[in-house]
């Protein structure tokens, strides 16, 4: 059974992204993320103009622009061809190789103005919703709680600044939010300019 999609607000998509694309177990819609866009660009792994193209982030010490199309993304070739990731492995400690191996070199990355980062959860990779500011992350107070508490422990003690730093959010800086895809709690982490 595949994730099911949903908008940065948690409403569910009732329609997959496109009968065309592949799927993405952590990051169920890339369209919407802004990682993959329609583009008449030809990826650089296949050679192929397929429609759709990677516009975020990946990582090798080849000369190659990181332009790719999903299809080899998904399959892993584009990440095994130039000796790549599209996501650091930072924070997914704790989770199997496999599932490793899936979020680093067979799922679409997303942009951050910090280094972008995956979360865990249930001891699994939780799939990447989108980039959202605090009306959005308002609507799943479980993944405001904990990055109020995570925000805590990274030095913000003074509640006053804390609350005004995430009411702000959206503004400068912004929520990278997540689901668990194994019991459905949201997550997030900050993100700052």
């Amino acid at each position: 059974m595949g994730v099911i999609s949903e908008d940065a607000s948690g409403r569910q998509l009732d329609a997959p992204v496109s009968a065309d694309l592949p799927t993405f177990r952590y990051h169920p819609d890339p369209l919407a993320s802004g990682s993959i866009r329609e583009s008449t660009e030809t990826c650089e792994c296949c050679h192929r103009t397929r429609g759709w193209i990677y516009t975020a982030t990946f990582y090798t010490a080849q000369d190659v622009n990181g332009r790719f199309c999903p299809w080899c993304i998904a399959d892993g070739s584009a990440a095994e061809r130039f000796a790549g990731e599209f996501t650091d492995s930072y924070g997914l400690e704790g989770v199997t190789e496999a599932t490793l191996h899936e979020v680093t070199r067979r799922t679409p990355g997303f942009r951050a103005w910090e280094d972008p980062h995956w979360l865990v959860h249930c001891h699994d990779a939780a799939a990447f919703i989108g980039e959202v500011g605090y009306s959005e992350l308002e609507a799943h107070p479980e993944a405001l709680d904990q990055l109020r508490q995570d925000l805590r422990m990274d030095g913000w003690h003074d509640a006053t600044q804390l609350e005004r730093f995430l009411n702000h959010l959206g503004e400068g800086a912004t929520a990278m939010l997540f689901r668990c895809t194994i019991c459905g709690t949201h997550l997030a982490y900050a993100d700052a300019s």
